[in-house]
Parts: structure tokens; C-alpha cells; sequence
């Protein structure tokens, strides 16, 4: 959009063009500082006094606690002949613009078109305001103002101008003044436009323009680098991110905190692990923020190898649980999505304070390990403090009732929500009541919710109905939440595999088919199952599924036939139904043997280390949840299972969620 002014500052007119004046007149003052120049005929006695009492009432106003002290200090200037100083008033404006964020118009505008003769800085200060309060094109319209009269702009000029160019005037008014920048001369490689350029595009997601600024700065500094390496994170681009991370000639703790965060983010937690080690190993202090992201980290991977080690590194740089809240409630849900929580609930009963994150937290955490009512008990003792639940405790509360088959207490809860608490429900709420009623059997009334709800039901509210349909063996209704998500999730694979097991859990071969033929005609691919489980000394020992290619193969397929043959004497039968082909019963036993949990479970008994603790990509199969259990009561020892859905804590041949999942 091009931008145009007449001549009285007072009103501002967009036309089609923008005037901004390329060729000024010379520069009527000199423009090296920010006050004004002293007639040579004055004394320098009288220059001297000028300057203190300039000198002095900046001070007073950096002191002044309120408007009204500040406008005592503007009449007080006015009385000492200072309302015609540049410096002054310039001050006068930050000011009241920054300190008691006072509106431009129109006590600062007044005391700016007092001043006969101002200068860049003075018109840079009301810049400047408007960029900050609005309306930002009045803050154009001062610069054709200031352009037209022949003041030549400095750097902050234009770094106020582009700070907002992400708003109202948008990127084509930032790229105009880009222009100017280049074509004033000498703008383009100042660093400070440098950065806010960068910054201007970044927010404008113009990652591309953003780079080529940056390739073009003859100066540098951590600011430039880091605004890149943030903007390629979030973008999800970590190959660019780290390219530029391996550039920057002096890391310091904004940029390895960006790359951690980004890892972690961008669901890379192994990354981002090793370069939150690598900064340690450069002895770079961390803060909160970088040690969120990490314990994210090792939330995401869900394996204890690193939660003691982050645990130790929080506590020796100042922030254990007992003296920060946000990494209180970070180790909190990190130990209960590691399957340890136990650990977890040590966290919260040694923080001495706590907020609605910290008690959330802990209830996401009992809803994870199928502790619904614990979670319900400890969301009872929460109601008793003055800290009041979010959206994100009733998550967690809804998700505890849905992987605990408590109906009842679901639906209270969800009708206490907005009637008791003030809690709008979003579509995560009615995704958790979905599954909640899908899960109990009630399918047609989790369909009729879903019908009646007032807001847009996304992905997660028709995923929920259709893997409720597959548990309970429902191609109707299926099929109808299938549809929505062909059309929500064209090339979500899951949706047409969950489909295609629901069909073939009725037989229905025809259409298992079909389905099959049409995600193969899409091109999509079926992700292999996949578990991992933690060995000794916390290596990860990884399996996909029928793969036996790890370097004690042997060993493991002697210790899960003696595991099987010992469950088989136990009553074992093998629930076939869980191979969704129509192939023999022997061809089943088969696949069934090759699961990938059934591997990692087999290489956790060849070991000592105590609890075997595996994680899998999606969801445990019934005939695996079958083993489990018989291997905890055979061998005596816990295993814990995180799946796609939960946690599953398997201890004497009884699962935490009591057959429920």
C-alpha cells in the first residue's frame, strides 16, 4: 500500500502512492546530537548553565512517579525558556509515552508542534509513540512530514517505523521503507535497521527476505543470528537453524536455549539433548526457559536415563522444585510421562508453593497411569486453596474418567465446567467425552454429542468416535466418522487403517479392502510399529515390529518362546482377532509373536535392571496387554508400557488400568 500526506500533520490521507521524498533539502540543523545548537554569540557561561539545567530537568522527569509530576516539569521547563529544546522535549515525550503510556493526541503532539524548529530525534520520539499506541500511520504521515521538511532521518527512525510494519501497513509499507533505507544511504548497513529488518520479515513470515538481509549486513551481532535461528525453528527448518548456529562466532545462552527449545519443539527431543549437553560442556548458564525445553525433551522420549541428570543440572544452577513453579511443574509431567509417578508426586509434595500448572500437571499425570480417582482426590484438594482450574485441569480430569470407564463423574464434571468454574469447553473437552462415552460402549451417544455441539468438531472429535467404533466393533457409525476425517485428514493414514480394523473385526474383507486399495492409490504408507525399551545404564534398545535384526536376536526369540510357553501352561490362548488379515490361525500366532513390544519386553527379561519400562509408537494390542500381565506375575517384575494413548503399569499380572484402555 503506498501512503501519501498534505502538508498539515494534523490529517492523515492514504492515496494510492506514497510520497515519501526521496531527495530532500539540505538538513537545516546539525543533526549529530539530539538537542539543539547554541547561537555562537552566547556565553559559554550561559552555554554552561543551559546545559545543567537541561541536564537537570532530564533528570526529573526520569524520576517522575506519575503524570501529574510530569506535567509540573513541563510547565517548569516551559518557565526556563526550555520548550523550544529538541532534547528536552524529546525526553518529555519517551516519557510520557513509554513511563505513563499516555495517548499521543494530544498532550504530546501539543508539546511537539510547540517546538518551532525540531529535529530528527524530536520527530523520531513522536514516531516512534504512534508506532507503539496507534494509529500507525499517523506515525507515516510524520515522516513525509519530516522528509518534506528536510530533516533527514536517523537509524531509530526507521527502526520504529518497521517495528510495526507486521500491522496495520503490513510488509508492503515495511519494504517501502526498506527502500528508504538504501536509497537515504548509509541506513542499509547500520546494524540496528539490520536486525529490526530481519525482525520485520520474520514476523511477516518472509523467512527468505529475512536471510538475504542478513547475508547482506557488513556488521553482525548475536541479535542477528538468533532472530534467524528462532525464525527457522519455529518453521520446523532445523538443518537451516543449525547451519546458523554453526556459524555464529560467539554462542551465548539465547542461541543454544533457541536450538534446545527448537529440537524439542520440533519433536526431536534426542537433538535436543545432546545440544543442551554439548552447552553445558561449553559451560554456558542456563536459565528456566532452556531447562523447560529440556525436561520437555525428556518428557517427549518418556526413558529415565535423562530425567535425573536434568533434574540435577535444574537444582545446581538455582532451580529445583522447591524455589521455581514453572520448573516444579515441568518435572512433574516430565516423570509422569517417563512412567515414574511416584517420582512425580515427590515433585509436587516438596514445592512449597504452588499454581494451577503444578496441581494440572499432576492430574494429567494420574489420568496417564489410569489414576482416576487420585486424580479426582487431588483436583477435591485443589478446590480447597485458592487456586482455580483451568481448561487444562478439566482436560486432564475428563481424560482420567475416559481411561477409567467412570462415566458419571465425567459427565458432572463436564457440566460443572462452565456452570461452576467459568470454564468454556473447547473442542479438546468434547474430544475427552467423545472417547469417554465411546469407550464405555455408548456409541450412539457419543455420535449424538458430537451432533449437538455448538463449536466446529475437529479431527480429534471424529478420531475418538471412530477408534471407540473399532474397540466396539462398529462399521456404521465408523464409516460416518471416517468420512469427516477423509475430508478433515486426506492423508492421515491412521484413519484409514483404524477403518480398515474395524471392518475386519466384522469380517467384513470386502471392505477391508477396498479401504486398503484406496490409501494405496493415495500413495500414503503405513508407519511400521515400533518400541523401545531402556537397558542398562539407559540405552535405548529400539524394535520394530517382526524385525530381527538386533545383535541378540537369538537370545531374544529363546526368551519370549520360554516366556510364551510358560503363559501357555498359565492359560495363555493368543487373541487372534488382533491380526486384522484374512489369513490362518497359524499365519496370526505368527505375526502376534513378532509384535514389537513382545520383542522389547523379551530383551527387558534378559536384563536385571528392575523395572522394565517400554515405549511404542501406537497402541498396545489386547493380545500384548495379555502378555504383559502374565509376564508380570511370572517373573515378578514391573513392566510399564507407554503406548500412543497412556501408560500401562503391569505388576503380578495386574495392568494399572484394570483391563480399561
Amino acid at each position: 500500500m503506498m501512503v501519501s500526506i498534505s502538508r498539515t500533520p494534523s490529517t492523515t490521507k492514504i492515496l494510492p502512492n506514497l510520497s515519501i521524498i526521496t531527495k530532500p533539502e539540505p538538513p537545516r540543523y546539525n543533526h549529530q546530537r539530539p538537542q539543539d545548537t547554541i547561537a555562537p554569540s552566547i556565553s559559554s557561561s550561559h552555554l554552561h548553565q543551559t546545559k545543567l539545567l537541561e541536564s537537570q530537568v532530564v533528570s526529573l522527569l526520569d524520576s517522575s512517579n506519575n503524570l501529574s509530576q510530569a506535567k509540573q516539569i513541563h510547565a517548569h521547563l516551559i518557565r526556563k525558556g526550555l520548550d523550544q529544546c529538541c532534547f528536552v522535549i524529546t525526553k518529555l515525550i519517551r516519557v510520557l509515552n513509554a513511563k505513563f503510556d499516555v495517548p499521543m493526541d494530544p498532550y504530546p503532539r501539543r508539546a511537539f508542534h510547540q517546538v518551532k524548529r525540531p529535529n530528527p530525534f524530536l520527530f523520531t520520539a513522536l514516531i516512534r509513540g504512534y508506532t507503539v499506541q496507534g494509529p500507525f500511520m499517523e506515525s507515516v504521515t510524520l515522516y513525509n512530514l519530516m522528509r518534506r521538511q528536510g530533516i533527514g532521518p536517523v537509524s531509530f527512525t526507521f527502526t520504529a517505523l518497521l517495528k510495526a510494519c507486521s500491522g496495520a501497513g503490513g510488509v508492503s509499507l515495511g519494504m517501502q521503507i526498506h527502500g528508504q533505507a538504501i536509497s537515504l544511504g548509509g541506513f542499509s548497513s547500520d546494524l540496528y535497521v539490520g536486525n529490526t529488518l530481519i525482525s520485520m520479515y520474520v514476523r511477516c513470515e518472509l523467512l527468505d527476505d529475512a536471510r538475504k538481509v542478513f547475508d547482506e549486513m557488513t556488521e553482525r551481532d548475536e541479535i542477528s543470528w538468533t532472530s534467524l535461528i528462532v525464525a527457522y525453528a519455529r518453521r520446523g527448518n532445523m538443518e537451516e537453524a543449525s547451519d546458523l548456529f554453526n556459524g555464529l562466532p560467539k554462542k551465548d545462552m539465547v542461541a543454544w536455549t533457541a536450538m534446545v527449545m527448537g529440537f524439542s519443539q520440533n519433536a526431536k527431543p534426542g537433538e535436543a539433548l545432546d545440544y543442551f549437553h554439548k552447552m553445558q560442556e561449553a559451560q554456558v548458564k542456563t536459565d528456566e526457559v532452556t531447562l523447560a525445553s529440556v525436561i520437555s525433551a525428556c518428557a517427549q522420549l518418556g526413558t529415565t536415563k535423562y530425567a535425573k541428570w536434568v533434574r540435577e543440572v535444574a537444582e545446581k544452577a538455582g532451580f529445583g522444585p522447591e524455589n521455581n513453579l514453572v520448573i516444579g511443574s515441568a518435572l512433574i509431567d516430565m516423570y509422569a510421562k517417563c512412567g515414574c509417578i511416584e517420582d512425580a508426586c515427590n515433585v509436587f509434595d516438596k514445592m512449597p508453593e504452588r499454581n494451577v500448572y503444578s496441581y494440572s500437571s499432576l492430574i494429567l499425570g494420574f489420568a496417564m497411569h489410569g489414576h482416576a480417582q487420585k486424580a479426582i482426590d487431588l483436583f477435591q484438594n485443589m478446590l480447597k486453596t485458592d487456586i482455580k482450574p483451568n481448561s487444562v485441569t478439566f482436560l486432564g480430569l475428563l481424560t482420567a474418567c475416559s481411561h477409567s470407564g467412570l462415566v458419571k463423574q465425567g459427565q458432572d464434571l463436564f457440566a460443572a465446567m462452565e456452570k461452576d468454574y467459568n470454564v468454556t469447553p473447547h473442542v479438546d473437552h468434547y474430544t475427552c467425552m467423545v472417547d469417554l462415552l465411546g469407550r464405555a460402549g455408548h456409541i450412539n451417544d457419543a455420535y449424538n454429542l458430537i451432533t449437538k455441539m455448538t463449536i466446529l468438531p475437529h479431527a480429534g472429535v471424529w478420531g475418538a468416535l471412530l477408534g471407540a467404533c473399532r474397540i466396539h466393533k462398529n462399521p456404521k457409525i465408523a464409516e460416518i466418522a471416517a468420512n469427516h476425517l477423509f475430508k478433515l485428514e486426506p492423508n492421515a493414514i491412521g484413519n484409514y487403517i483404524i477403518l480398515s480394523n474395524t471392518y475386519a473385526s466384522a469380517k467384513k474383507w470386502n471392505e477391508v479392502s477396498r479401504i486398503r486399495a484406496l490409501f494405496r492409490s493415495k500413495g500414503l504408507k503405513k508407519n511400521p510399529a515400533c518400541s523401545w525399551v531402556e537397558g542398562a545404564k539407559g540405552v535405548i534398545h529400539e524394535f520394530l515390529a517382526g524385525d530381527m535384526v538386533h545383535p541378540r536376536s537369538s537370545e531374544i526369540k529363546r526368551e519370549l518362546e520360554d516366556l510364551l510357553c510358560k503363559l501357555r501352561e498359565d492359560g495363555y490362548k493368543p487373541v487372534l482377532s488382533c491380526v486384522p488379515y484374512d489369513v490362518s490361525d497359524d499365519e496370526k500366532k505368527r505375526i502376534l509373536l513378532g509384535h514389537s513390544e513382545k520383542l522389547a519386553l523379551a530383551y527387558g527379561l534378559l536384563g536385571d535392571c528392575g523395572v522394565i519400562r517400554i515405549v511404542k509408537n501406537i497402541r498396545i494390542c489386547e493380545d500384548c496387554h495379555v502378555v504383559m500381565c502374565g509376564a508380570s506375575k511370572v517373573s515378578g517384575r514391573e513392566i510399564v508400557v507407554r503406548d500412543n494413548m497412556r501408560f500401562h503399569s503391569f505388576r503380578n499380572g495386574v495392568c494399572s488400568c484394570n483391563n480399561f484402555w
